[in-house]
């Protein structure tokens, strides 16, 4: 396709094709995702997956193909003014995508005015749009509670410190903890770990497992914050010593009013049926980080009523889809950058 520029390598797997304009002007980015899932296909496509137990099951091929047919636009027709980025990012599945191209120094080189994302959803009509004004889908943090206390003979249990106690007033405790916020917040069990499987000994060691969540980044710190106090207090009062840690971290998904007004315009222009949904997603989407560093907008676009559902060994991104994301991607372009 010929793009004026290549950056390899970034965020360790990330693409960036960049496409300029003749003129000075706002530098747009489209994003879609690499990543696949280590789930075993069971549909049976002609392109199934040919990696065991690795397969493409929440469309992340779709929107990549997506953003190869915007490139197909670009190549043909240069934006008249600024440049166009085409960003294929690494590892969204575990949070950790968009936080590696952020950090990366490559980043600043294609440092966008304005993000936009799209990610398919089964369960809407077919090509249906699905937006949101503000929050988007939420944040949310997998977070593990590491107690030690002192292992001993189960039969004198005494004689050591059982963490057993503070794990069953945790996992009471901190799902409850939401119910003090004003908006959506979740707090779910997710795993619990006590000793082993020893008749004879009572354990001195275990662990909790939550998965953190949040329609605002505020409330999610607080949140979190929270968490960390009634840990420490009931560890103390148990006389544990306790360890956090965190994984697969997702800001707030937090659309841009600037972007939706140009986003939501040519949905409309274009006739697309379009969904304003009330209520925020509760599952995450690294994309959230990118309307962190500046304006960005994220939105649905229907996969079908019957189209299994993302993360399913049957699911099949519908190709249909790429023409209508395409059209949606090429018009925001050609709105901003011409």
């Amino acid at each position: 396709m010929g793009p004026d520029e290549v950056i390899e390598n970034l965020g360790g797997f990330g693409l960036a094709f960049i496409f300029k304009g003749k003129t000075a002007g706002p530098r747009t980015l489209f994003r879609a995702e690499l990543d696949a899932l280590p789930i075993q296909e069971s549909g049976n496509p002609s392109y199934k997956s040919k990696v065991e137990g690795k397969a493409h099951l929440c469309g992340h091929d779709g929107h990549m193909a997506i953003i190869c047919g915007l490139g197909e636009k670009l190549a043909a027709q240069r934006p008249e003014k600024g440049e166009l980025v085409l960003l294929f990012q690494p590892a969204e599945e575990t949070g950790q995508g968009a936080r590696r191209i952020l950090e990366d120094p490559n980043f600043q080189r294609i440092k966008p005015d304005f993000a936009f994302a799209l990610h398919n959803l089964p369960g809407f009509p077919l090509h249906q749009l699905v937006i949101r004004k503000g929050t988007f889908a939420s944040g949310s943090i997998g977070m593990t509670i590491t107690l030690t206390g002192k292992t001993s003979h189960a039969a004198h249990p005494e004689a050591g410190i059982n963490p057993a106690h503070a794990i069953a007033q945790l996992i009471q405790i901190l799902p409850q903890l939401p119910e003090k916020l004003k908006g959506f917040a979740l707090v779910t069990v997710i795993h619990a770990e006590i000793g082993s499987l020893a008749f004879g000994t009572s354990a001195g060691k275990g662990s909790l497992s939550l998965t953190i969540r949040a329609f605002d980044q505020e409330e999610l710190d607080i949140l979190i914050q929270r968490i960390e106090e009634k840990v420490k207090s009931i560890s103390e009062s148990e006389k544990l010593k306790f360890e956090i840690s965190y994984r697969e971290e997702f800001a707030v998904s937090q659309n841009d009013p600037e972007a939706g007004t140009i986003a939501e315009s040519i949905m409309k222009e274009l006739g697309f049926d379009i969904y304003d949904k009330p209520e925020p997603f509760r599952w995450s989407e690294d994309f959230g980080l990118f309307s962190q560093s500046g304006p960005a907008y994220l939105f649905g676009l229907g996969s079908g009523e019957n189209c299994p559902q993302l993360h399913e060994p049957t699911y099949d991104f519908p190709d249909e889809l790429i023409e209508s994301g395409v059209k949606l991607f090429e018009a925001i372009a050609r709105k901003i950058n011409q």
